[in-house]
């Protein structure tokens, strides 16, 4: 596969918490479209971090366990710090992101100067999270709207493109779930221009035997409530 200038000046960041039964493959099929990849191993006790060096990716770990938010600013501040990457590409670790979907996100930012690139499981129909986690993650995403004054579709999907100048003004503070909120928060306020792209969510038997699906939206809604 031919790279685009753009996902050759682009880095994958991904938080990696217990994921070694996936993150070998996820990584491969992500790498044949970003050869630049950190992990950010959580303090994962399965072996993830051995996994993930095996695959090609840079690893940074952390001695305990922080949660998502934590490991996702060890990330973007790895990458603004020890290289000179244009775009930084949250991304997760079990498989239910497309590389495909980020490099279109980071071809658009690149031609059409955006800051950030939101993805969006809402703006089409690709995407079945199911009846009763769809109307959980709305919620979420009308509590997150009125919070930080944005108006998004999706706000709590975790593939995002971000530009330099625009990673360089995050401090994420929250570590769980409800970093997702404070990111579009600070992204909102430097006022940078963004747009929101359609992708498909992968629903997996991983996921979803992980528990996932819903649990993972009901923490969402819960911490967005608490922030």
């Amino acid at each position: 596969m031919t790279l685009s200038p753009a996902q050759e000046d682009a880095w994958l960041v991904i938080p990696l918490f217990n994921e070694a039964s996936v993150i070998g493959q996820v990584l491969e099929q992500a790498r044949q479209v970003f050869p630049h990849v950190v992990c950010v191993d959580d303090a994962s006790t399965d072996g993830s971090a051995d996994r993930a060096r095996e695959a090609g990716a840079v690893v940074v770990q952390h001695p305990f366990n922080l949660g998502q938010g934590a490991a996702l600013q060890t990330g973007l501040r790895y990458v603004l710090e020890a290289t000179d990457a244009a775009y930084l590409v949250t991304f997760d670790a079990d498989g239910q992101h497309r590389a495909a979907d980020a490099a279109d996100m980071v071809q658009r930012a690149k031609e059409e100067d955006l800051a950030v690139v939101f993805g969006s499981r809402f703006l089409d129909d690709r995407t079945q999270p199911g009846r009763l986690k769809r109307v959980v993650l709305k919620l979420a995403v009308w509590l997150t709207n009125q919070q930080t004054g944005m108006k998004l579709t999706d706000a709590h999907n975790g593939l995002r493109v971000i530009r330099r100048d625009a990673a360089e003004r995050l401090d994420l503070r929250q570590n769980r779930m409800a970093h997702a909120t404070e990111i579009v928060l600070q992204l909102g306020r430097t006022r940078l221009p963004w747009a929101e792209q359609p992708v498909h969510v992968l629903y997996t038997d991983y996921s979803r035997a992980k528990g996932q699906s819903l649990m993972n939206s009901v923490n969402i809604l819960v911490d967005t409530i608490l922030k």
